[in-house]
């Protein structure tokens, strides 16, 4: 608590005496132009990892960043997307899950919380269809390679229900919004992006039209002749703004998913399609 009190006192007398113009902006109001969605984990900071300004991001945190289908709950989640949407009308959302993911840990071994942790068991139940799913299609891969998998199908299917509030529905109908799916990787500090024409989390940059991209930013020596595919997720296609070509060198693997693994999680997905499931 001490250093909490110390930090205080510096937020005053540093950051807020030099922002002042910008405090006094926001006092009349907030415009924020992302609703960002994402873990209660302490190691997730959504402004330090996007470098946003305060008062550009409205955000919900919870175990998992999971959003309960429309009508599931009168949870606290509903309502702040049905205010970021209409009263804010923010035209963004960004669900962002993360690696090593405590509340995925849990759904793996969701029985054995039933006990233990009887709120947290739950609660998780609003992402049983993720379970469900890494269950049906993943159940020959395990441990950390299992865990990065269903971390990235939590986030795909918590878009799914967003999709389910009529808020929602109706602005995408329109065209007046877009959803996009996000991984923070701790370990590197890396952001994958979900696209949806090639089933795979990439860079975010290749998201973005050329014009935009900043390559000395978002394209860093380490990775830029990386020729490997994108991980391929089962779940389907969400809407995305603009359809955009991705070059091999764009693509970022998950950790610890050879080539080959990746290679057949996608023919898997692809056989079950072809047989009309």
């Amino acid at each position: 608590m001490k250093k909490l009190i110390r930090g205080l006192r510096e937020f005053k007398a540093s950051y807020f005496s030099t922002h002042q113009q910008l405090f006094e902006q926001l006092s009349h109001g907030q415009k924020p132009r992302v609703l960002f969605i994402t873990c209660s984990d302490s190691r997730i900071d959504p402004n330090l990892m996007t470098q946003a300004q305060l008062g550009e991001l409205f955000v919900i945190r919870n175990a998992g960043n999971i959003i309960p289908p429309f009508g599931a709950t009168n949870g606290g989640e509903g309502a702040t997307i049905e205010y970021a949407i209409q009263a804010l009308d923010i035209q963004q959302i960004i669900v962002c899950g993360h690696s090593h993911c405590g509340a995925m840990k849990g759904l793996m071994k969701l029985d054995s919380l039933r006990s233990e942790m009887p709120l947290v068991h739950d609660w998780l139940k609003y992402a049983e269809a993720t379970r469900r799913l890494v269950l049906d299609h993943y159940s020959h891969y395990e441990g950390e390679e299992l865990l990065e998998i269903i971390i990235a199908e939590n986030v795909l299917t918590q878009i799914e229900n967003l999709r389910t509030y009529p808020v929602i529905r109706s602005k995408l109908y329109r065209g007046q919004l877009s959803i996009y799916a996000w991984i923070y990787q701790i370990e590197t500090g890396e952001i994958l992006a979900y696209d949806a024409n090639d089933h795979g989390y990439v860079l975010p940059q290749s998201q973005l039209p050329p014009s935009e991209i900043d390559n000395t930013l978002f394209d860093p020596p380490a990775i830029r002749n990386r020729e490997t595919p994108a991980i391929k997720t089962q779940q389907q296609e969400f809407q995305q703004p603009e359809e955009f070509t991705i070059s091999a060198s764009q693509r970022f693997p998950m950790t610890l998913l050879s080539p080959e693994q990746m290679d057949r999680i996608y023919r898997g997905s692809a056989s079950k399609k072809s047989n009309g499931s």
